[in-house]
């Protein structure tokens, strides 16, 4: 029997062997083939014990989205504010296009699109361990995060509803999340040490 035909043999049946006069009383000297089978056989049952993915409910995430707007409103009186006042702009005007309502709707976007593109979620979902994940495991893009954060959001704040079926999906999903096939999971699981 040559080196190759016992190889095959021992790797489809090691069992079998053990009786036919070979020694393994090392380890050391065994096969790399079949080192490498019983390495793979040793991690699977650490794989099967890893954690679910712990989507965020409904109310971690209006905590970390009132953060936020507090953060949100905080730039727009320390800077966008002054500036107004310096240039002689009227602050209290309630027309939907007026030069205060368009600054604020800017600084309000691009606080949510910068933050959540460059790191995948904003100041208040960092204070939270929350994090936006796009469900099929890809990174998020612009496109993604546009559609998500402008559209999405737009749409979710038009139709209240939009942010309640958080509470009721399986995967915690708002209507912006939906469109986007994103959602908001739980950054920091539980580790598990093994001794």
């Amino acid at each position: 029997m040559t080196s190759n035909e016992q190889n095959e043999r021992e790797l489809a049946d090691p069992v079998s062997l053990q009786g036919e006069g070979r020694n393994d009383s090392s380890p050391d000297e065994a096969d790399p083939a079949v080192n490498e089978t019983i390495t793979q056989a040793e991690t699977l049952p650490i794989q099967k014990t890893a954690e679910p993915i712990r989507f965020a409910g409904f109310w971690m995430r209006f905590w970390a989205y009132l953060l936020d707007l507090i953060v949100v409103g905080s730039v727009d009186r320390i800077l966008i504010n002054p500036i107004f006042r310096a240039l002689d702009i009227p602050l209290h005007e309630s027309n939907l296009f007026a030069p205060i309502s368009i600054a604020t709707a800017i600084t309000f976007y691009a606080y949510f699109v910068l933050m959540t593109k460059f790191f995948g979620q904003t100041l208040g979902k960092m204070v939270f361990g929350l994090k936006v994940v796009n469900l099929k495991g890809k990174k998020l893009t612009w496109s993604t995060i546009l559609f998500r954060e402008w559209i999405g959001r737009f749409i979710s704040a038009t139709i209240f509803v939009g942010y309640v079926i958080v509470a009721f999906l399986p995967k915690k999903q708002g209507l912006h999340d939906l469109f986007a096939d994103t959602s908001v999971v739980h950054e920091r699981q539980k580790e598990q040490v093994y001794n």
